[in-house]
């Protein structure tokens, strides 16, 4: 069994645009092309252009195919129309999360799970188990499609450029098949950057024909292709969360204040439902800590697995941390103990070797874009 890295289908291309590559969950990907602020910026104000074919991609077909997602995930998955999607999350037994997922309804029994590229085995191994006793198939699909996105606001214009498809009439978190500069895809109107946009599931062969007739289309909107660096900037702002940072598998739905997305009422028990339903108890009465927005008062940036403090006691601890160039300032996001977590609460700082550094305790997200 080899380790070195897999290639998505537009690997050649990043090489010739000069991207500074990294592996990411065991694929090379593009993590920059060139400034990671341009990129950002791009992406909030035009538009920018991305390779997720690292995302994992899992078809679940069948009669009951429905009913074994319904017992396998937290979501209501039956009730999701086709052409629509939703996000939701697999968890152990235990209520842990194993990885938050979207789903997407493409028929009346066929569903595409899509989990991240560094638990796409774990989900995989998890559903394919989960369905004994269902007459339902599981199947990985992670070698039968490329996944580019176009994100921003000018992205509905430079897509309308190159489809029929009806945009105007596809809401968010919706997705229906169509054919974009010749190229049959599933479009979804979803993305992880907090800005309208959306992402084009097409075949391998057909990626790099997407991608050029895209950049070609984008150019006069001021359109840039985006590695991942902006994409954790981007999503980091909009308070989105991101597995082994602010969901992992010693945290529930509850702990992470995604509790919104386990539906007890659904019919049927699904994995995870009694450890599910004190969990949610307990963030009722007992909540342990709360996950919140910190903005730097000074300049030094906050990472991931650094103590929050006040008082001169550790308080919680920073999950994801980095420079926001929409903000003008250094962000994190971090679990706080409860009484910590007021929007406002005076003393509150992030113990950046050795210093504590005065941090603002915000709401999330940091930024929400204009309607």
């Amino acid at each position: 069994m080899s380790n070195a890295p897999r290639l998505t289908a537009l690997d050649a291309l990043h090489r010739s645009l000069g991207a500074t590559m990294t592996d990411f969950a065991g694929w090379d990907m593009p993590l920059r092309y060139g400034s990671e602020r341009d990129e950002h910026n791009a992406v909030r104000t035009r538009a920018g252009l991305f390779d997720l074919s690292h995302m994992g991609e899992i078809t679940v077909t069948g009669p009951q195919a429905a009913a074994l997602l319904d017992y396998a995930l937290v979501g209501n998955i039956g009730s999701v129309g086709i052409g629509r999607a939703r996000y939701t999350m697999i968890c152990q037994e235990s209520g842990g999360i194993v990885d938050d997922l979207i789903v997407y309804r493409l028929g009346d029994n066929e569903y595409m799970v899509v989990a991240n590229a560094g638990n796409a085995q774990i989900v995989l191994d998890a559903l394919t188990e989960r369905a004994g006793g269902f007459d339902a198939e599981v199947r990985d699909d992670r070698d039968a499609y490329a996944l580019i996105a176009v994100q921003g606001p000018e992205s509905p214009g430079i897509l309308k450029s190159l489809t029929d498809a009806d945009l105007d009439g596809l809401k968010y978190y919706a997705g229906l098949p169509g054919t974009v500069a010749g190229v049959p895809a599933l479009i979804a109107r979803t993305g992880y950057t907090g800005e309208d946009g959306f992402e084009l599931f097409v075949e391998p062969q057909h990626a790099e024909k997407l991608w050029q007739a895209l950049t070609e289309a984008g150019a006069p909107a001021g359109l840039i292709p985006c590695g991942l660096s902006c994409r954790d900037t981007l999503r980091l702002e909009a308070g989105m969360p991101l597995y082994g940072h602010e969901l992992t598998t010693s945290l529930t739905p509850f702990d992470a204040g995604l509790g919104r997305v386990v539906k007890f009422e659904k019919s049927g028990d699904f994995v995870g439902r009694e450890a599910l339903q004190a969990a949610a108890e307990r963030a009722e009465t007992d909540p342990p800590r709360k996950l919140v927005g910190l903005i730097a008062e000074g300049r030094r940036v906050p990472r991931a697995g650094m103590s929050v403090v006040a008082g001169g006691a550790v308080v919680g601890e920073v999950t994801s941390g980095a420079p926001s160039p929409t903000l003008g300032k250094p962000i994190a996001i971090a679990y706080v103990d409860a009484v910590h977590a007021e929007p406002g609460t005076p003393g509150v700082g992030v113990d950046i070797r050795g210093t504590h550094e005065p941090y603002e305790v915000v709401a999330l997200p940091f930024y929400k874009r204009q309607k």
